[in-house]
Formats: structure tokens, sequence, C-alpha cells
């Protein structure tokens, strides 16, 4: 049975229940008066048949544990990760390009929140991780996403090595992030097609065979005297560099 977890925030719970409304079990709203960001949320609860109940904003608070919750919160049944079929069953539902990010062993589970936020907010379709040594959706995963982790699919696969070479054999470019010998700039390479943005682990970066399988390594050109960023920052950077080549 999936356990159940508040999220909250305009923007993820509309989400939630335009695309996953079987998920959402109640409503919990800001006694206010007429608010015409919140009232189309309350409207569409009120149309899908779930409990509605408006409450005090420091009820909300509590609830929110301190979460910038923007007068909405919904109890939710959790996401919880996929697996090789469910990443495949992805990409055969796409009629765009596949836009993936891939995090090679990240083991910080702030870090992976961050990621998965960062992600969601990209577009991204899938984010990818190995089942082991790497860290999972756990509650603090889910707090730091904001919500993000209730809506992008998060895929743990069992061979990593595998999962990389099906999505190179199905079309998909794969791009890794790296300081090694070979690296061009990330904003040199074509990011515009079926791609797979990988990102590597916490102090050692992409391990050998991760990065043997990538088409193209890649750097983030920096003007200051530090070589590297923090994952999650990085992958800020990498995807939205993503973003706006797909976009133009």
């Amino acid at each position: 049975m999936s356990k159940l977890s508040w999220v909250y925030g305009l923007h993820t719970v509309k989400a939630l229940m335009e695309t996953e409304p079987e998920r959402v079990l109640e409503l919990q709203a800001l006694n206010t008066r007429e608010d015409a960001r919140l009232n189309p949320i309350v409207q569409m609860a009120r149309q899908l048949g779930l409990p509605v109940a408006f409450r005090e904003r420091d009820q909300l608070d509590q609830l929110a544990e301190g979460g910038r919750h923007q007068g909405v919160l919904a109890r939710v049944r959790e996401r919880q990760a996929g697996d090789d079929n469910d990443l495949a069953a992805i990409l055969d539902g796409l009629s765009v390009p596949p836009f993936l990010l891939v995090l090679d062993a990240v083991t910080d589970p702030h870090n992976l929140g961050a990621c998965l936020r960062t992600a969601e907010a990209a577009g991204v379709h899938a984010v990818i991780a190995p089942k082991d040594k790497a860290a999972g959706l756990t509650p603090v995963v889910r707090k730091v996403a904001c919500g993000a982790a209730e809506l992008i699919p998060f895929i743990q696969v069992t061979n990593l090595a595998r999962t990389l070479k099906q999505l190179k054999d199905d079309g998909v470019w794969v791009v890794g992030t790296s300081l090694g010998e070979g690296a061009r700039p990330f904003y040199d390479i074509d990011l515009k097609g079926p791609l797979a943005v990988v990102m590597g682990a916490e102090g050692s970066g992409l391990r050998r065979l991760t990065a043997e399988l990538c088409d193209h390594l890649a750097y983030i050109p920096m003007a200051g005297q530090i070589e590297s960023l923090n994952v999650s920052v990085a992958t800020g950077v990498a995807l939205f560099e993503a973003v706006r080549q797909r976009k133009g």
C-alpha cells in the first residue's frame, strides 16, 4: 500500500489533480476571502469529488512543516520509484524527443531532492538513477524536492550501464558532465534532440564505465577559481542550457 503525504503549493497541487487525480485524497485550503489563484483549485477538487476543508494559516503552516504552501495542501498517495519497464513505457508514450536526467550514484538525499525539483522545472520526462549505492525517495528527498518527487517519474534501474546502452540504441544522445580529458564546453554541444544528461556523483564524478558510454563529455566553463559546482547546481546549469537550445 502506498504511503500518504502532504504536498503543497498552487502549481504542484493543480498539476497532480490534472495529471493523476486518483492519487489525491483530500484538499486543505486557506480560510480566506475570494482568491483568484486558489478558487479554481478548490473548484477542481470539488469536481473530482474530493473532500475540501478550510483552515487557518497557522494550521496549514503546521501541516506543511514550514514549507511555502501558498494556501493549499493536498494529501496524496506518494509516487513510488519506477523501474526499467516504467522507463520503456514513458519513452513509448512521448510525442516529443525524450529529455532525461541520469544521476550516476548521487548519494546525498538533499542533492537528489534538489535535482528532482530542478528537473521538474526544466520539463524533464524522467530522472534515472541506479538502484544500489545511490539515494532513493526518502522523506528528506521528498521535502527538499518541494513536490517535484510527486510529479516527475523517478526511475531506479538495476544496471545503469545497460540502461544507457538501451537509450543509445533507441537514438538518445548521452551527454555526461566531466572535467576529464577530451571534455568540451557544455555550451558547444547540440542538446536539441533526444537527450540524456548524465551527472556524476558528489566528489568522484562519473564512474569510468558511465563516462565511456557517453556520446559526449562536457564541462561547465567557470570564470572563478573553484573547479567544480555542487551536483544539484551543475544539474540546473546543464538542464537549462538544454532548455534554452531546445526552445530556440
